[in-house]
């Protein structure tokens, strides 16, 4: 697959695994900006989902063993995912990276449920809770032009295998309690899958200057409150 731009490389990977996806709302995409897509999470196959949905290459934040695992980390550089450092240094390197990309008006992709759903896949349409980094780096970062692009993806039929030993990837990664635990880590593989595109949020003057007072927390939670909230709605809405 060498030549190919990452989002070649997920339309050739669907295609090749006869993947079923239907994207709904692509008209909500912006095209000619930075955008922060934020999604659910529950299978390896969500950032090659998510990238030919919505048409464009994003660069994702992926879990720190994802660049160290042989085989998983040749996906991640052919994705042109960024895998975040070890855990004392993990927040600066996401910060880093992602303003950096989003500089350059690319799209970068997160996971705000985190590794959690990947060890232990809740039931569609079920996710787990947000975690506030997206949001930090949405209000933070120097941009002028940036939205927020809540995603949902709804497996409408899927298989779940055993992929490998969970205390395995922890010598990958030892800072990741979830690996330290008999058991298997699972393999969700869709084979229909649903895409539901949300409203984009646009950052705005009044978001920066709330972020910067006394009421930054608050507008960090709200801003994740109503990515959450239309991430559930649309993944209600694509699931059967």
């Amino acid at each position: 697959m060498s030549g190919l731009n990452p989002l070649q490389v997920s339309q050739f990977m669907l295609m090749s695994m006869g993947i079923r996806m239907y994207s709904y709302h692509s008209e909500r995409v912006p095209r000619n900006s930075a955008v922060l897509v934020v999604s659910n999470h529950r299978s390896v196959m969500d950032a090659l989902v998510l990238m030919s949905a919505i048409e464009r290459p994003i660069r994702f934040a992926c879990h720190h063993y994802m660049g160290q695992v042989p085989v998983m980390r040749e996906v991640v550089k052919q994705l042109g995912c960024f895998p975040l450092e070890s855990d004392q240094h993990r927040q600066a390197s996401f910060f880093q990276q992602a303003i950096g990309l989003l500089k350059s008006q690319e799209a970068v992709g997160i996971f705000p449920e985190g590794t959690s759903p990947m060890v232990q896949p809740p039931q569609p349409p079920e996710m787990g809770k947000f975690h506030r980094g997206f949001a930090h780096l949405a209000l933070k970062a120097p941009i002028e032009e940036l939205a927020i692009l809540p995603v949902a993806i709804a497996p409408e039929k899927e298989t779940i295998n055993s992929a490998i030993p969970l205390r395995v990837l922890s010598f990958f990664d030892p800072t990741e309690p979830l690996f330290d635990q008999d058991g298997w880590h699972p393999l969700v593989l869709y084979q229909t899958v649903n895409v539901m595109i949300g409203h984009p949020i646009w950052m705005t003057p009044t978001h920066r200057a709330d972020y910067q007072g006394r009421f930054a927390r608050k507008a960090v939670v709200e801003l994740v409150d109503r990515a959450q909230t239309e991430i559930k709605s649309l993944l209600d809405q694509g699931c059967p």
